[in-house]
């Protein structure tokens, strides 16, 4: 797959994941939200380290510098 998202774009979906986890494990969120929250920390946090994002591919986004 090819990269497409940035820095930027990579760091923050770390600290949106980070802060979802946080919230979930203090009982902010707790229920059928938190494990959307759980579902969605782990799709950033995958995206994140592999520097794809599948949403991008079939609209052209890309958020690196090429």
């Amino acid at each position: 797959m090819k990269k497409n998202m940035g820095f930027i774009d990579r760091t923050l979906r770390v600290v949106i994941a980070l802060a979802l986890i946080v919230l979930f494990v203090t009982g902010i969120i707790t229920g059928v939200w938190g494990v959307v929250g759980l579902a969605l920390a782990g799709v950033f946090l995958l995206t994140s380290l592999v520097s794809t994002c599948p949403l991008y591919l079939p609209f052209g986004i890309r958020t690196n510098k090429k």
